[in-house]
């Protein structure tokens, strides 16, 4: 880790008291890098009331609020303190007798004897924010590889390792909305969880195995070519499966119509032969196969790349071990969890409020269930996760939870680790030329609506080094954002005009506030640049619309937080939004340019540390900030 030079002193009238050490394990001190200033501003409110309460400090500390109330900070006395009003009135008083102004607090009052409101010392607490923002960031650019030293990050999950599976495609089909929403999704928890301290690896568990790529077989044999699978195998392959789908169903209307077929040439037997020889192992089928799935991992990659999501390990249903999937089976027939139905074998869960879910079909082969049993040990050996994740769909919800509970019936050790992280649906994903069938019609779409946009204005157009990359670039944060901007939980109806609009809540309108942000320095190249907050005087930044970008900003890693514990983008969205709105209503009135020169110092500097929050919390959201657009 680089060392970094030691911080300027604190000036004597900012020198905040060293709180107890309680509420977290954590000593809260005047600079412990994982700490935000509010807490400590939080801590000397709570310290106050514990002690005119005598109640213990980490009792009231929750029960401290930020902004409520018309104040900074509040208490309810009647939380801990019942009675009559005159008796809530004796606690009031006693906080009020007890209070004396200093670097954290001005003011208590109680306007009805049933809240504590408090002041803060505002020059104080801007000192420190702005301060702890520096600090951090700082201390993350000297080392860029460990993510838990920018601000709102900490080191909660520290010694951890979380093991997610998301996207999850399948090998020769179209990357759809339901994949797109995991790829995002998935992504944001991961960043998530490495900002709280976890150790995280990627997974993309590919759909590659079953029947289907047995029927995907003889469709290659008879509709394939093979200068098409070289140049864009992912939707080759699709076009393959669509015809010998239509083969089957053609073929299918002739048997029921009387006509007789062979059954060795029936195309439903011999794709369920060619998957026999693929689980038999049988060398040519499997070197077919694992063609099909390398050409198809190589073009994923290219659309991940776009994206900007990387993966760790990528795998799939078929390198699960036969070893590992003929012990499940064993262990649930020891333990009698199984039943039988016209040969295939079962794992009766109805006791619990769930089906019988099929674990050996009739024929020997395996299944879903079975896979991701055998799946779940081959991971716990290799990786002995402290918590694994699965970031799919909620229509598979009864899937898993048949899964989680079948693990924790067979006894194993990982089976209170599991979590499925679902998500609604997307409704409508088409482009303006009809109903989309692959992303990639999508991002072109999003890209070519910016990319006029952008040409728009001539004179910024032509600023910008790389408009094509950089309207990629918005397309894929108009889209993420519409993706993200509700909770993961709700169904939403994709627009391409409505998330490609610079009008609203939408992802270019972040984009254009971090631009905005970034051109403050640019357009302001005589006023001297200040690399710490000393250097500045921060009772100049006393508007009110500075106090609420201040106050916003503080907010940030209670947000991150709230995010990581409920696994909910919508969270850092929303604060992203309202800081974008926050900085536009400030834009015209809080002005660098035509201030005097210290007012002008202390104003570039707000707007520097703005601008690098913005970033923390857009690349948390997998969004690459741009400097022009």
């Amino acid at each position: 880790m680089a060392t970094l030079a030691p911080p300027q002193a604190i000036p004597e009238k900012f020198q905040l008291p060293t709180p107890p050490e309680v509420v977290t394990s954590t000593p809260i001190l005047n600079y412990d890098p994982t700490r935000s200033p509010i807490d400590i501003f939080k801590m000397a409110v709570a310290t106050l009331v514990s002690e005119a309460f005598e109640e213990k400090l980490e009792k009231i500390y929750p029960a401290v609020e930020m902004g409520k109330k018309g104040c900074d900070f509040s208490v309810a006395i009647v939380r801990f303190k019942k009675g009559k009003p005159a008796d809530l009135e004796v606690w009031a008083k006693k906080v009020i007798d007890n209070f004396k102004p200093s670097a954290c607090l001005t003011s208590v009052s109680t306007p009805d004897n049933k809240f504590l409101l408090f002041q803060m010392n505002k020059d104080s607490f801007n000192y420190h924010l702005l301060r702890h923002i520096t600090l951090t960031s700082e201390a993350a650019l000297a080392n860029p590889t460990d993510p838990t030293l920018s601000y709102g990050t900490t080191t909660e999950g520290q010694g951890k390792h979380m093991l997610i599976d998301f996207s999850s495609p399948n090998i020769a089909k179209p990357f759809h909305a339901g994949h797109l929403r995991s790829t995002i999704i998935g992504t944001v928890i991961s960043n998530l969880y490495e900002a709280n301290g976890w150790k995280v690896t990627r997974l993309n568990y590919l759909g590659d195995w079953g029947t289907q790529y047995g029927l995907l077989s003889v469709g290659f044999d008879k509709f394939g070519d093979e200068q098409e699978l070289i140049k864009d195998p992912i939707h080759h392959l699709f076009q393959v499966y669509v015809k010998i789908n239509n083969a089957k169903a053609e073929q299918k209307e002739r048997l029921d119509a009387g006509e007789t077929i062979p059954e060795e040439d029936q195309i439903h037997f011999q794709a369920k032969k060619v998957f026999k020889d693929m689980e038999d192992g049988e060398p040519k089928a499997i070197a077919q196969w694992a063609r099909f799935r390398d050409l198809s991992i190589e073009k994923l990659k290219g659309t991940y790349e776009k994206l900007n999501v990387h993966f760790d390990v990528y795998w799939g249903e078929s390198q699960v071990s036969t070893e590992s999937m003929d012990r499940a089976t064993r262990i649930v027939q020891e333990k009698n969890l199984t039943c039988e139905d016209r040969g295939a074998l079962l794992v009766d869960l109805t006791k619990y409020k769930m089906d019988k879910a099929i674990i050996r079909k009739a024929d020997g082969t395996t299944i879903y269930l079975t896979r991701d049993l055998g799946g779940l040990h081959d991971k716990w050996e290799k990786y002995h996760f402290d918590k694994h994740i699965y970031v799919v769909q909620a229509a598979q919800s009864l899937h898993f939870n048949q899964l989680f509970k079948t693990a924790e019936l067979m006894g194993e050790p990982y089976a209170d680790k599991l979590q499925h992280i679902s998500f609604g649906l997307v409704k409508g994903m088409s482009t303006r030329k009809g109903t989309v069938v692959f992303l990639e019609d999508i991002m072109e779409e999003a890209t070519e609506t910016m990319h006029e946009q952008m040409k728009s204005n001539e004179a910024k157009y032509a600023q910008v080094e790389d408009p094509v990359g950089t309207s990629a670039i918005i397309g894929t944060t108009a889209v993420k954002i519409q993706d993200m901007a509700g909770k993961r939980i709700n169904d939403y109806d994709f627009d391409i005009k409505r998330c490609t609009s610079f009008e609203g809540d939408f992802g270019p309108f972040i984009q254009y506030s971090h631009v905005r942000l970034c051109s403050v320095q640019r357009k302001n190249p005589n006023v001297p640049v200040p690399v710490s907050v000393n250097e500045i005087d921060i009772s100049l930044l006393n508007e009110p619309k500075i106090n609420d970008i201040m106050y916003h900003l503080a907010t940030y890693p209670q947000t991150v937080k709230n995010a990581y514990n409920s696994s909910e983008p919508s969270q850092l969205v929303t604060w992203c939004f309202r800081l974008s709105h926050l900085v536009g209503g400030a834009w015209e009135t809080v002005k660098v340019a035509g201030a005097d020169e210290e007012t002008a110092k202390a104003r570039l500097f707000l707007y520097i540390q703005t601008r690098v929050v913005l970033a923390n919390a857009m690349r948390l959201l997998s969004l690459t900030p741009i400097e022009r657009m």
